[in-house]
């Protein structure tokens, strides 16, 4: 059998945003990450910031966030096919910086890819995303928010746990699992109803 985690395709940052020197991230030995996977997919989900890429040799990499994110969706019938990730932060942060300027100073990198690439449904990982694209919601926190649906930018959102907080802790997989499988069928609905 085929081993079933693949390094997706990652998508080149638009022009003039390759060298993004808005936060201090810039000034950490990195490239900005615009997102990877098919840049028409209908499900875009959104990931803190990049993980690892390569290995020390300079090898392409398959960290562990998207090994686990890629077995969830395994286990709810999501082909890679069908998503694309993307990220609050474009870069990979290399040691400490402040947080939460560095997102506000990306979050309209996020919002133009929404523009441009229009999915039916984004899904989002872990309390830092929740956080950020709900800053005035008292509990935005996956605990909360996970389980229903709600709008972002016009655009129908739910979450579930990180994917390093389900390797961390197994017995957040199976909730994992369900929330991928209830974003299927969210996709599967408004599929139908387009149709």
């Amino acid at each position: 059998m085929d081993h079933p985690y693949v390094i997706l395709p990652e998508e080149q940052a638009p022009h003039g945003i390759e060298h993004c020197e808005i936060c201090e991230l810039s000034k950490q030995r990195n490239r900005v990450i615009w997102g990877e996977g098919n840049p028409k997919a209908p499900l875009m989900m959104i990931l803190d910031n990049p993980g690892a890429r390569e290995d020390r040799e300079g090898n392409s990499f398959l960290c562990g966030t998207r090994e686990t994110l890629q077995f969830g969706m395994r286990e709810a019938g999501i082909d890679v096919n069908d998503i694309y990730v993307t990220y609050l932060l474009k870069r990979r942060p290399m040691h400490a910086y402040n947080k939460p300027e560095a997102r506000a100073a990306c979050l309209p990198h996020l919002q133009l890819q929404l523009i441009q690439k229009q999915p039916l449904v984004l899904f989002g990982f872990g309390n830092v995303v929740a956080e950020s694209l709900f800053p005035d919601e008292e509990n935005a926190s996956v605990k909360e928010l996970r389980g229903s649906w709600h709008e972002f930018q016009g655009m129908p959102i739910s979450f579930t746990y990180h994917p390093l907080a389900v390797r961390r802790r197994p017995n957040l997989l199976r909730f994992f699992i369900e929330d991928l499988k209830a974003l299927k069928m969210k996709w599967q609905e408004i599929q139908h109803v387009r149709t």
